[in-house]
């Protein structure tokens, strides 16, 4: 089902680049707010530039940050102060989630890249007694709720973009920060899927194209 024209589509680009924002920071806070104070270790899946992974410094002994780009690893170590106790490193994260026990798992916008069942195999056990995943996921649209919230989220999209900058145009356009590939699995199949592997999970539908996953080992 097409909600938007090409046209449309094209307009929305050209406003989000010249009003930049990142949509998965925006949930950063959020993702903060399900985690307790203080735990010893944190690994973030798919960490990019190093923002959440730094969020999470502030309230971890150990944060392990893994993604598959070298040039955006490089990146988040140049912008990461040494006093920070955070470690970047070039891994595929659907094969290669460092060993070990984590009490907080962080995964934003890199699950749709991933075998999801496997990858949810492998972060519940790679979790600790009593600790908490966290997952920012893009699902495809397929239900009328699903298109609603696409609706819902576009002039949402532009009034964040405006904000942020302050109704300033950027100096350099950047390229859209919503997703910039399709994601396979519906939120029903993920809510399926998730159901058998992490029983008990919270899913909930987003704005800004996207859905949260909380679980908490027992």
């Amino acid at each position: 089902m097409k909600i938007l024209s090409p046209r449309v589509l094209r307009a929305l680009e050209r406003f989000n680049a010249t009003y930049p924002w990142d949509h998965n920071a925006h949930y950063h806070r959020w993702i903060l707010r399900q985690l307790p104070r203080r735990f010893p270790r944190a690994l973030d899946i798919g960490s990019g530039s190093g923002d959440l992974a730094r969020l999470l410094a502030g309230r971890a002994a150990d944060v392990s940050g893994i993604d598959a780009d070298p040039v955006i690893t490089a990146r988040a170590r140049q912008l990461t102060p040494a006093t920070l106790p955070v470690t970047f490193t070039v891994a595929d994260a659907a094969a290669d989630v460092p060993d070990g026990s984590y009490d907080v798992i962080t995964c934003v916008a890199t699950l749709h890249h991933l075998p999801f069942a496997q990858a949810l195999t492998r972060f519940r056990s790679r979790l600790a007694p009593g600790g908490t995943l966290v997952i920012v996921g893009l699902a495809h649209a397929d239900t009328p709720v699903d298109h609603l919230l696409g609706l819902v989220a576009i002039p949402a999209n532009a009034a964040t973009g405006w904000l942020k900058n302050k109704g300033r145009p950027s100096p350099r356009p950047v390229s859209m920060t919503a997703p910039t590939r399709s994601a396979d699995m519906t939120f029903a199949e993920i809510v399926r899927e998730t159901e058998e592997i992490l029983p008990g999970a919270r899913l909930r539908r987003r704005l800004f194209w996207r859905y949260t996953l909380v679980w908490r080992r027992p």
